[in-house]
């Protein structure tokens, strides 16, 4: 919303020295967002004047139409001589009033006038268009003015040049600033000073020979005022006065009807549409769209309506789409284009924001009404609007207002909120006391009853104050938010992060120091990636929580999977150069089960109770915490150091254990087959727990269909781990490592087994042999050939023995490592390679 704040002073008496910047401060503290204050005019320096055209000359062998012009500029030049000016502009005749800039004159943008030989003629000063000024962006042609300016009049003052213009980032809750009065209201109150309401107008009770109206959906349409003007001049003009506060505004003039609506929607905030009262047939009906029609808008649209789309009607069907835009076939008729419109109907009426809101987002049709009606619009103003425009026509254009005044209401009481007085220091913990909060609100406009418990009836305006805490929020910030003291939370001693915080914190540094980059995606995915990732049809992760309103049409659902996310980022960094690429994430899935009551709405004036806290958590699908990563490219780089290696399937399985070593859990990883890995490369990583192994996350070589349907690099590997069981699994708090000062004794062991014996089987069994000596395990060297035989494998481990309180004897380290080949032939069938 722009405000010229010479505008904004017709209703407020602000004091003389206030600035633009001065009152965008103070409406910045009262909570509006404005975000500049323009300077019109800033840098224009006279002489600006109005002259007449006396004499024009064409002149002939220039590549454009060139004029040659003597112009009456009064005694603005000193001589009272004509002033010899070129000008390629042809949209004006000799005797036309226009805008004269002289020599030595500055227009905006530092532009210097002065007197220059052109086209053979010398021209002294320049007769000026409406870019040219600063006034819009309309480059058809100089400004016309009416005749009635005399020559040498200044034109800086007659044009309202100079001014400020506040530019205010209304939001949502705060329609009432969609127009001068309303910002009027808050500078008023921000001043402390008295508000002149343009809406306070003697208006004429309705009776029963006004323009007829049928209001079949009162619904939708709550309000509507018919007033009917008469006899208006088709010839007549918008004065300069409105035509410059439109295009302050940010409006361009049209016509004189046109122009005095848009004039009273800006200044009341009520939109208002103006039909040819020549083209509408019968009476004007409000009504829901049936299927199939349509209606062609005022930009030259044709529309298909929607059954929820809310018309104006006449005899013949639709003639507009209510509260967003007019039709055609009623439009006010232009004089250029025929007799020109001489009687009009004023509709001023009051329509359902959810209804506007939803037609013009169907339609993608955004217009000033629109914006205003889906924010709130005063319902009480209908008539003082169509008043103010009906005086505006008759002073303006000559016309009649006729006596008739049609006015259709749907019952409806005022708006009532008990508070105690007490609760707007309650939540600001200030103590403001009954006599600021009670003030504070009547110069909202609400009106205040009461002494403990007050009973506020919440102003016409206002409909974004709906509870106790609207009121509390409207008393705080006309108080003064930088007058709120800063205060830190006091948790009660002993509270920290919870053990699944320290968990998922971990977690996080234990894959950014293993080389892993953090990647924060959206928690939306669209449902088609399932199919890329090719789940089957009854995969649980194909159950999603789908949103009401997304962000994105094409991702209305929340995540089952971290993993489409990291494929997005993977792909993205892959694609703009980076090929050696590491990717993780922590956060949420959510996997909901289909018997999820709806959630209750809580109160906001007290402490929801527990028994409300409780649905409302029964409401909420499962939400585990997961931890995945991706991996593509080298995993070490070649270098001085030696020759690289690539990401494989096994760096993957390595990320699940780095992760369940921070949860002091040993996974147990065996061959799987889960989408959308490889068949053949996919590790199931399970752990224990009460005694039963769990299947916590899986790890991989993501399949080739997959990476084709993703277009993600070759040989894509992922890891995805569920944070929630791996806590469940855990033994307990994670304790620190004992150092301990004596020597360490390694001992090799090469067994061979059948090749279906998993590796972890074999590294269990040699655990559980080795006994309490055995420090670590690792298993370095697989080996197959027909050394071995058909299907066998062999497996060479590193056990490290350590005793925390002596040194071992090699008798003891061999012992231990005996024990343990023992656990693992009796267990696997496992043989001492080359015993």
């Amino acid at each position: 919303m722009r405000v010229p704040l010479s505008w904004l002073r017709e209703y407020v008496d602000l004091p003389a020295g206030v600035t633009g910047r001065d009152v965008q401060a103070k409406l910045i503290a009262a909570g509006l967002e404005v975000e500049t204050v323009e300077q019109l005019g800033a840098g224009l320096t006279g002489p600006l004047v109005v002259g007449q055209v006396l004499t024009i000359e064409e002149l002939e062998g220039f590549k454009k139409p060139i004029r040659f012009c003597t112009v009456d500029v009064g005694q603005a030049n000193g001589t009272g001589e004509p002033q010899e000016i070129i000008c390629g502009a042809r949209n004006f005749a000799v005797g036309d009033k226009v805008v004269v800039v002289l020599p030595g004159a500055v227009l905006p943008g530092d532009f210097k006038i002065a007197a220059r030989k052109t086209y053979g003629r010398v021209s002294h000063g320049m007769i000026c268009s409406a870019s040219e000024l600063g006034m819009s962006d309309d480059h058809d042609g100089i400004i016309v003015l009416p005749p009635e300016y005399e020559p040498g009049t200044d034109a800086i003052e007659l044009l309202e040049l100079r001014d400020e213009v506040l530019d205010i980032a209304v939001t949502p809750d705060r329609g009432y600033c969609l127009s001068l009065r309303g910002v009027a209201r808050e500078a008023a109150t921000a001043y402390g000073l008295p508000l002149r309401d343009p809406a306070l107008l003697d208006v004429p009770t309705p009776n029963s020979y006004g323009y007829q109206v049928q209001v079949a959906d009162p619904v939708g349409c709550d309000r509507f005022t018919a007033r009917t003007v008469t006899g208006l001049d088709p010839h007549a003009t918008s004065p300069i006065w409105l035509q410059r506060r439109l295009q302050k505004a940010g409006m361009r003039p049209v016509s004189l009807t046109v122009d005095v609506t848009n004039y009273v929607m800006l200044e009341l905030g009520q939109p208002l549409h103006a039909y040819d009262r020549s083209r509408v047939d019968g009476p004007i009906g409000v009504r829901r769209a049936e299927p199939g029609e349509k209606l062609t808008t005022l930009d030259g649209t044709h529309r298909v309506l929607d059954p929820e789309d809310l018309v104006i009607t006449d005899n013949r069907g639709p003639i507009g789409l209510a509260g967003v835009m007019g039709g055609a076939d009623t439009e006010i008729a232009d004089v250029a284009e025929g007799a020109g419109t001489t009687d009009v109907v004023i509709e001023a009426a009051h329509f359902d924001p959810v209804s506007i809101a939803r037609t013009a987002r169907r339609h993608k049709l955004s217009s000033e009404a629109s914006k205003r009606f889906e924010r709130g619009v005063d319902p009480a103003a209908t008539s003082a609007a169509a008043q103010r425009t009906v005086d505006l026509l008759v002073l303006l254009a000559g016309g009649t207002a006729e006596a008739g005044v049609t006015e259709i209401v749907a019952p409806r009481g005022p708006r009532t909120i008990t508070l105690r007085a007490d609760h707007p220091d309650r939540v600001a913990g200030v103590t403001y006391g009954r006599e600021t909060v009670v003030r504070r609100l009547q110069e909202v406009g609400c009106d205040v009853y009461g002494s403990d418990d007050l009973t506020v009836t919440v102003p016409s305006w206002r409909p974004d104050l709906t509870d106790p805490n609207d009121l509390a929020e409207e008393v705080i910030r006309l108080e003064g938010y930088e007058n709120l003291p800063s205060t830190l939370p006091q948790p009660p001693s002993g509270r920290g992060l919870t053990e699944r915080q320290r968990l998922h914190r971990r977690v996080g540094r234990a894959l950014a120091g293993a080389g892993y980059v953090e990647a924060l995606n959206y928690p939306f995915l669209g449902e088609d990636v399932f199919d890329q990732l090719g789940l089957a049809p009854d995969d649980t992760r194909r159950t999603v929580v789908r949103l009401v309103n997304p962000l994105s049409d094409g991702e209305p659902a929340l995540r089952t999977t971290l993993l489409p996310g990291l494929f997005a980022a993977l792909r993205r960094n892959h694609g703009r150069g980076e090929h050696d690429l590491a990717l993780f994430e922590t956060g949420l899935v959510f996997r909901p089960n289909g018997d999820e009551p709806a959630a209750v709405r809580l109160p906001v004036d007290r402490r929801p109770t527990d028994e409300q806290l409780a649905a409302l958590d029964a409401a909420l699908p499962h939400q585990p915490r997961r931890a995945a990563v991706v991996l593509a490219g080298a995993r070490e780089r070649t270098g001085w150091w030696g020759e690289g290696r690539p990401a494989t399937w096994a760096d993957a399985v390595e990320a699940g254990r780095t992760v369940a070593r921070e949860a002091g859990v040993e996974l147990i990883v065996r061959q799987d087959q889960q989408a959308p890995f490889h068949p053949g490369r996919c590790a199931a990583l399970l752990a224990v727990v009460d005694g039963e192994e769990i299947l916590v996350g899986n790890a991989g070589e993501i399949h080739p269909r997959v990476i084709k349907a993703l277009g993600l690099p070759e040989r894509t590997c992922a890891m995805e781990i569920e944070l929630d069981r791996l806590e469940r699994a855990a033994t307990g708090p994670v304790t620190a490592p004992r150092v301990s000062s004596f020597p360490v004794a390694t001992q090799d062991v090469a067994l061979v087994v059948d090749a279906s014996v998993p590796a972890a089987e074999v590294e269990t069994a040699l655990r559980a042999g080795a006994g309490e000596l055995l420090e670590s395990l690792r298993l370095f060297d697989v080996f197959t050939g027909e050394q071995l035989g058909e299907g066998k494998k062999s497996l060479a481990y590193a056990l490290r023995f350590r005793a925390p309180d002596r040194t071992l004897t090699a008798d003891e380290a061999s012992a231990a490592r005996d024990a343990a080949v023992a656990a693992a032939v009796e267990r696997t069938g496992a043989v001492l390679r080359g015993a």
